[in-house]
């Protein structure tokens, strides 16, 4: 099992371009990082509406001959990252319906906290489920129902679930943008030669040469077709609590979330561990990549000397065959390794986001040692992560949590470092431009937005793809 923190997926969306499912797929490969289990494209000539999905990276599931299976001016696109027993072509989304009014597809980043009880109810009225994930309940919620227009039908559905949703909806003549009253996940709208795309995050904007016009709202639901786009706020207000995490680890350095710069983020984020936390060393390396903005963060502001001391293998996937041969920490020496020349003899600042399990980190701080490191020092961009995520980031059970079972000393023993040491939540807060109350930081200090008696497990967040 991967000792890193998970999220679910990206989205992307495109209405008015004539290369619609292009746009897409270059979108997609834009937000790789956020799933990288099942990728997929519906798009819409407005007669008729087509769907090409698969499981594995972008590379994999699109090639040129699949993108011609996919005309019109209207598409949109969804990688995702599946949890325990959920990587299945059955959940790659887009999910796409038949139903009175004709097609509706769906991509979904985020979860749903109360998605068993909607299902259930659901099926003990009839309804037939293609699929085991979450996103599902609101394409059936909305097919149900029978009232007003279709943003109302899509209001209503949107009403009744709760939990994390930045989601894009496809109909044969436009798309519906919408997103969680909180704001958990991001979701922004650009603009190119008169079409309106939608991703995920900015980086979409770059990469296909789009004005970035704005953030979708929190509660916000954005409706585009040939009529225009037009906005609709629904909901009562609500509390804003975007997901801290985005910064931490999810978003790409390049992409702008939630009003704020991801890398001069992170860098600021290094400085205030320096300021908390200083050391005494020759050199600060990252954990690459995570930990690579906020180690140059940390070196700037102690002028300790930045040095690339672990080297990642990007071209390794997510599986791999082990030798016959017993090679040991194999599975981490594939994907990383030290170099022996920086770090030999040297003291060692290692800089990474975040501690899940503690197994890599032990691992790493091994392989430094055992490259010759006289003294390695573990400093840490993120407070220490206690308690799960329930809004669309796979996190272990609490207990699997090495700072929910251990305190800061017993997992420094454990990983086998000289020191160790986490940013203070409000040291970390400190460097956002924007109000801090905004932020979700329950898998910090467990205050979560939702209130817990709503969700309904404290089990791994979405067991329901086990099922």
């Amino acid at each position: 099992m991967e000792d890193k923190f998970h999220d679910e997926c990206g989205v992307v969306g495109v209405f008015g371009h004539p290369e619609a499912a292009n746009l897409a797929y270059l979108g997609l490969y834009a937000l790789q990082h956020r799933g990288q289990e099942s990728a997929g494209i519906v798009s819409s000539d407005e007669k008729k509406v087509h769907v090409e999905l698969g499981t594995g990276l972008v590379a994999d599931v699109f090639n040129e001959e699949r993108l011609l299976q996919l005309p019109g001016e209207i598409a949109i696109g969804h990688n995702r990252y599946s949890t325990t027993g959920g990587n299945h072509l059955k959940n790659a989304q887009p999910c796409l319906i038949e139903y009175r009014d004709g097609p509706l597809a769906l991509a979904h980043n985020g979860n749903l906290v109360n998605a068993d009880a909607i299902r259930l109810e659901l099926e003990s009225s009839g309804s037939i489920f293609q699929s085991t994930n979450d996103s599902e309940v609101i394409l059936h919620l909305i097919a149900k129902d029978q009232s007003g227009d279709f943003i109302d039908n899509v209001s209503s559905a949107l009403s009744q679930v709760k939990g994390a949703y930045s989601l894009l909806l496809l109909t044969k003549d436009g798309i519906v943008a919408a997103r969680d009253p909180s704001g958990f996940r991001p979701l922004c709208l650009g603009k190119l030669d008169g079409a309106y795309i939608l991703a995920s995050e900015t980086c979409v904007m770059d990469l296909v040469n789009a004005e970035y016009i704005r953030e979708i709202e929190p509660g916000e639901i954005v409706q585009i077709n040939r009529s225009g786009i037009q906005s609709f706020f629904p909901f009562a207000p609500h509390p804003q609590k975007t997901c801290v995490f985005e910064h931490i680890y999810f978003a790409r350095p390049d992409s702008q979330v939630f009003g704020e710069d991801v890398y001069q983020t992170r860098k600021a984020m290094g400085k205030a561990l320096a300021e908390e936390w200083p050391a005494e060393a020759d050199i600060v390396i990252p954990v690459p990549d995570s930990g690579n903005i906020s180690a140059l963060g940390y070196s700037e502001k102690l002028n300790i000397p930045f040095e690339m001391g672990l080297i990642r293998n990007h071209y390794v996937g997510r599986t791999f065959i082990e030798p016959q041969s017993q090679i040991r920490d194999f599975g981490v020496r594939v994907k990383l390794n030290a170099v022996k020349n920086i770090v030999r003899g040297k003291r060692v600042v290692v800089i990474d986001d975040s501690i899940v399990r503690g197994t890599t980190s032990r691992k790493i701080v091994k392989m430094i040692r055992d490259s010759g490191a006289t003294e390695v020092h573990v400093r840490i961009s993120s407070p220490p992560s206690l308690h799960p995520c329930f809004y669309g980031i796979d996190t272990p059970t609490k207990q699997e949590l090495i700072a929910f079972s251990k305190t800061v000393e017993e997992t420094r023993e454990y990983i086998m470092a000289d020191s160790l040491h986490y940013i203070s939540l409000d040291k970390m807060m400190s460097v956002f431009k924007n109000n801090s109350d905004n932020y979700c930081k329950a898998c910090f200090d467990g205050d979560y937005p939702i209130p817990k008696e709503d969700i309904e497990t404290e089990s791994n967040q979405l067991d329901l793809f086990s099922k």
